[in-house]
């Protein structure tokens, strides 16, 4: 079983190791990292040294610091604290004997980073005990080697001449030395004087590879080498010792030297740990390189074993090391591996447990693997089985599964042998501290002896210094100090600077005196302060020098401003700026994502004494990234980091297709979104479509910036083809073409359920149904209802075949009054109608008995007008009456009036807030019945606000308008559009019952002017248009010549005539009743209605409409007194016209005894009254 440890990388940041917990972050989660590490410091014993960290991460890691050797839980001696405003940990450490390794740690569950950093400290002052130890070892004889703090061996000086910056820092903690300036000082002398004496003897040198165990048994290093003479002599040492080497690789001697071209290879064969030492090569006594092999004493606890693997499948070498290793050296037939798309890599946290993972095994892996740790390896074979299954001359599908492993468990073999580690590395501390005591013992006893032989022989040396002065380094503007302490507070004493007095008026100094204490101040270092500075007093003199020091600095506002992120657009220039403070000369380097910039044609870097200026031309979206500025001198380096965005157009989306659906009516299609959005987020998708078979592109236009589309508009059995693009405000990507997607194939739905009756009337029968459980694998596109009396073998469709049902509910009219009738459903779908259901039960066309039950009611009032609302009943003894609205009192101006029979309310001038539920609660000692009615209390609504038109896909214009100041208090407001063109000069309504602000006009014609009007609408009406600016979309159009026949005049004058007269209406009691007719004349007629004589123009019981000719008046509910003659008159100056008819009010609906009337005062619009 395959055990995922951890993925360990290295950051931007040089010096940074992130180890990450998970193999995929979740989206917008990420490790921690440093923006800002801290720097190493070398400061005076008894200052303040202050690391700074920045971290970033999400989510935000926690940040903690160690020390190599000790604890830090002294809070005297170190201070954590954290700025929210500059988002910097620091780590404050009050130097003494604190000079050590520190390590930061930033964490938070996803991973954790790493960095390490060095405090030197140096001492200051006369220290007694090191002054006697120095008197006891002149006195026993011994011989004092004065050795400077920092003084390295001239071997470890080779080493550091050979090797990589990188591993700068690694030799200097494996060899002790802490002074890493004064070291990188030395060496850039070193290098110097070495390049001068190469130069005698070497006309090129480079690509110095250090000593690596490249085989079994075997190790090596090269370098590339031209000597100015072919027969200079080569030499090899180790460890200072000449040793012999063969040019020969098949001698029997160990070390041999393969030279091809330029190229030279040492190897040492038959390792041993005796081999472990420094080599150098000399040419005719000059060193030209060094390099140290350390053989790690490390065992395999646990060896790889053979594997054998399927063809295509993962295979996993194991195995266990005796002591912890960073990584081991993994081979195939001696050829070393790395990580890669083929191989993997990977060692756990106890840094036990390796693994090689060999990924889709295919025959040419075959072969020995062979794991080295120092000089130790151990090999077995991978064996790989070619699949005898697959189809010949096909690729074998991959599989999921992997082979190998040591079968053993790992984990706790690793455990066990990190216990025994432990245990004798406890050991051999034992011994050691024993060893250490020992030796304590016999130096106390020896410096005993010393100080019995010292007290003899050393006179009182009178007024002396306790404390000397320390050579100091200051930063320019910065305070410094020197420090002495003499032997008696009472001596007095002199301060020198390059031999001259300094005195109390000396500016910019200051002197003071504590007790045996003498201090000069500096207040603000210059250049000028440098040099030698002596102190004396009572013929005793102590010495120091200061150094003044001007490292790069950068200002705090200049970093934060330029760590503003730059963002331009694609193909433009960016330029970075920078100010900085710091003595000359000054290298500045600008780097990219890590790699250092130089001059070029699209790159100008523009450096003057305090700033710096980086000018990029023609950038393009793959140079986004981080901008980093390097400023170094003699006394240091200063980083400032910032962040270059390059905006452009999103790549194009991504494959493979997805199909949703792909049924006889309906393609759903998904697709993945483009592998780089251009540095904005997308803002839609443009879609064409293609049929196979023609050679033309429907635009279907812009979808969101969901990568998804459903397309509704296909023919069963065809194919089709789309072309994806995706759009950002920085422009539109290159086409993705998808494969063909076929829509469906024919089948026919099952049957639906047996039909349901849910009520039963005189003239109409309810029915319902469940639709079928098989659709044909496409949507239902409706139902064909059927119905068949009793006693007959015919079944007569009821909706037209051109209209099938669209809901599973319909009410049958067309039937009897008392008839018998039983009724059946087939499901409709792309490829047609199905089989039908079996019939339902037989049912009367006639009325359900019912008891008497109140008639809901709905009221429309006009804002500002009074309303009164009647309700009576009959009851005995008399009742309690209650009026509510929504459930809570009626307010104090709603006045209530109760008569016997009967109660009333009565609103005077109505405003919205009285809109509600109005109910009345009649209740005695029998029984208690209740009423409700709605009242709305509204006004003609106001107009929209501005109109705007826009133009998203051709032929089409988006009209949009600021909505009415009404919609807010009004729910039932809504919009109507309305659209007149050049061609027609008419206004036709394109779109009603709109509820949102904007509403898309289609087949816009080129070359025509357009105008727009916007009305709002409720209850009470409509409200004035809100018109568009004129739209015109201009159209190219070749000239041509009309040529006119010659005009007739022709009178189109003409006296009224009906087209189509009224016809005979018998209407039930209670229903509504509509009539209508046409009529033509020129000029346009008046027209009249008239029933029984008597003019209903002005009668608002009947509501009158007249458009283009055709009369229609709707009387909304219908009831003995409307019945009579009706005639409609038309008159024009030419003439008259008139038609008649008759209406006949049939039967008389149920009466309750409670009886409700509604009444309006003023002019209330309409009154609505439902069961």
């Amino acid at each position: 079983m395959w055990l995922f440890l951890g993925i360990k990388r290295r950051s931007k940041v040089p010096g940074v190791m992130i180890t990450q917990y998970i193999e995929e972050l979740p989206e917008g989660k990420s490790t921690p990292d440093f923006t800002r590490k801290p720097i190493a410091l070398t400061i005076q014993e008894g200052k303040l040294a202050i690391f700074k960290a920045i971290v970033i991460g999400d989510p935000k890691p926690t940040v903690a610091w160690k020390r190599a050797k000790g604890e830090m839980n002294d809070p005297q001696k170190f201070q954590n604290k954290y700025d929210p405003t500059s988002n910097e940990h620091t780590l404050e450490v009050v130097s003494g004997d604190e000079a050590d390794t520190y390590k930061c740690y930033a964490i938070n569950e996803y991973g954790k980073a790493v960095c390490t950093v060095v405090l030197n400290v140096i001492e200051v002052g006369f220290k007694k005990s090191k002054e006697m130890k120095k008197a006891e070892e002149r006195i026993a004889g011994k011989k004092v080697e004065d050795k400077k703090d920092g003084e390295i061996d001239e071997a470890v000086w080779d080493l550091l001449l050979s090797a990589d910056k990188k591993d700068y820092e690694r030799i200097c903690a494996e060899y002790g030395i802490t002074d890493f300036r004064g070291m990188l000082k030395k060496l850039n002398e070193l290098k110097r004087e070495r390049e001068e004496e190469q130069a005698q003897f070497i006309q090129h040198l480079t690509n110095l590879k250090p000593i690596e165990v490249k085989s079994e048994d075997a190790a090596s290093f090269e370098l590339d080498l031209e000597l100015k003479d072919p027969s200079s002599r080569i030499f090899l040492y180790k460890d200072g010792v000449m040793i012999p080497y063969s040019k020969e690789g098949d001698s029997d001697m160990r070390h041999y030297l393969k030279q091809v071209g330029k190229k030279y290879v040492f190897t040492v064969k038959n390792l041993s740990p005796d081999d472990a030492g420094i080599y150098q090569v000399d040419v005719e006594g000059v060193n030209i390189f060094s390099t140290d092999f350390k053989i790690p004493p490390v065992d395999f606890v646990v060896k790889i074993e053979e594997v054998k693997a399927e063809e295509r499948q993962d295979a996993i070498f194991e195995c266990v090391t005796s002591l912890p290793m960073n990584q081991i050296v993994w081979t195939l037939k001696n050829s070393p591996l790395s990580n890669s798309d083929k191989h993997e890599i990977t060692v756990s946290d106890d840094k036990l447990i390796h693994r090689l993972k060999i990924i889709d095994c295919m025959p040419v892996d075959a072969g020995i693997y062979t794991a080295l740790a120092g000089i130790k390896s151990c090999s077995a074979w991978l064996v790989v089985e070619a699949d005898k299954q697959g189809a010949k001359g096909k690729k074998v599908a991959r599989k999921t599964t992997q082979a190998g492993g040591s079968g053993a468990d790992l984990s706790k073999i690793a455990s066990e042998q990190q216990e025994k580690n432990k245990k004798e590395m406890a050991e051999a501390l034992e011994a050691a501290k024993k060893a250490q005591a020992e030796k304590e013992a016999a130096a106390a006893k020896a410096r005993a002896e010393a100080q019995a032989a010292a007290s003899k022989s050393i006179a009182d040396p009178g007024v002396h210094f306790s404390a000397g002065l320390e050579d100091c380094k200051a930063i320019v503007g910065e305070a410094a100090e020197l420090v002495c302490k003499l032997s008696s507070a009472d001596c007095k004493g002199v301060w020198y600077r390059d031999g001259q007095e300094i005195t109390g008026s000396t500016e910019g100094m200051t002197i003071s005196k504590e007790g045996p204490t003498h201090k000069l101040k500096i207040h603000k270092v210059t250049d000028e302060f440098a040099g030698k500075y002596k102190f004396e007093a009572d013929g005793r003199k102590t010495e120091a020098v200061i150094v003044v020091e001007d490292p790069p600095r950068f200002d705090a506002k200049e970093i934060e401003a330029f760590a503003t992120p730059t963002v331009i657009k694609n193909n433009q220039r960016a330029s970075f700026k920078i100010s900085y403070i710091g003595r000359e000369p000054t290298k500045v380097q600008w780097y990219k994502e890590g790699e250092e910039l130089t001059p070029d044609i699209n790159c100008r870097i523009d450096t003057e004494e305090g700033h710096s200026c980086l000018r990029l031309n023609k950038l393009q979206r793959k140079d986004s990234g981080e901008i980093k500025a390097k400023i170094k001198n003699e006394f240091g380096t200063a980083e400032v980091v910032t962040n270059l965005v390059v905006l452009d157009k999103p790549t194009p989306p991504l494959g493979p297709l997805e199909i949703v659906e792909a049924s006889s009516n309906c393609v759903e299609i998904k697709w993945r979104p483009p592998k780089d959005d251009g540095g904005c987020p997308i803002a839609h998708y443009i879609l064409e479509r293609n049929q196979v078979g023609r050679n033309t592109w429907k635009k279907i236009g812009l979808i969101p910036s969901e990568a998804h589309y459903k397309d509704t508009d296909v023919d069963h059995g065809k194919r089709y083809c789309y072309r994806i693009r995706a759009e950002t405000p920085e422009g539109v990507s290159d086409v993705y073409e998808t494969e063909d997607v076929q829509a469906g194939t024919r089948a026919y739905p099952g049957p639906p359920s047996a039909p349901k009756v849910i009520s039963a009337f005189k003239d109409c029968i309810t029915l319902s149904w469940v639709p079928p459980t098989n659709t044909g694998g496409t949507n239902l596109l409706g139902y064909n209802l059927e119905k068949r009396k009793k006693g007959s073998n015919l079944w007569g469709l009821i909706n037209p075949p051109e209209e099938p049902i669209r809901t599973k509910k319909y009410e049958c009219r067309d039937v009897v009054e008392g008839m018998e009738y039983e009724f059946r459903v087939s499901a409709i779908n792309i490829s047609g109608a199905g089989e039908p259901s079996t019939p339902s039960e037989f049912v009367f066309a006639r009325d359900p008995k019912s008891k008497p039950s109140f008639m809901k009611s709905f009221m429309v009032v006009r804002a500002g007008n009074s309303t009164r609302f009647n309700v009576n009943f009959v009851a005995s003894p008399w009742p309690e009456v209650i009026w509510l609205k929504d459930g809570a009192p009626v307010s104090k101006r709603v006045t209530i009036s109760n008569a016997e029979g009967g109660s009333q309310i009565l609103i005077p001038s109505a405003e919205r807030s009285d809109s509600g539920i109005y109910t009345i609660i009649v209740k005695n000692i029998v029984g208690q019945e209740t009423f409700s009615t709605e009242i709305r209390v509204t006004d003609e609504p106001k107009p929209p606000g501005l109109v705007e038109l826009d133009e998203n896909v051709p032929r089409t214009v988006t009209v949009s308008w600021e909505a009415s100041q009404d919609e807010k208090r009004d729910d039932r407001l809504y919009y109507m559009v309305m659209k007149r063109d050049s061609s027609k000069r008419t206004w036709h309504t394109v779109a009603d019952h709109i509820f949102n602000n904007r509403f898309t006009v289609c087949n816009i014609m080129p070359g025509r002017e357009y105008q727009f009007r916007v009305y709002a609408k409720n209850d009470m009406g409509q409200s004035a248009p809100s018109e568009s600016q004129k739209w015109l979309i201009s159209e190219k159009k070749e000239k041509f010549t009309l040529v006119l026949p010659e005009s007739k005049t022709c009178n189109l004058e003409r006296p009224p005539k009906f087209l189509v007269p009224l016809k005979l209406h018998t209407a039930p009691d209670g229903y509504e009743c509509y009539m209508s007719c046409a009529v033509r004349g020129d000029p346009t007629p008046h027209v009249t209605w008239y029933r029984n004589n008597i003019s209903l123009n002005t009668n608002t019981n009947y509501h009158i409409t007249n458009t283009c000719g055709v009369c229609s008046m709707l009387i909304l509910r219908v009831g003995p007194k409307d019945m009579g003659e009706y005639k409609v008159v038309a008159e024009n100056q030419l003439g008259r016209a008139e038609c008649s008819t008759k209406l006949t009010v049939r039967g008389e609906t149920f009466k309750p005894p409670f009886l409700s009337t509604q009444e309006t005062e003023s002019h209330s619009l309409y009154t609505y009254t439902y069961t």
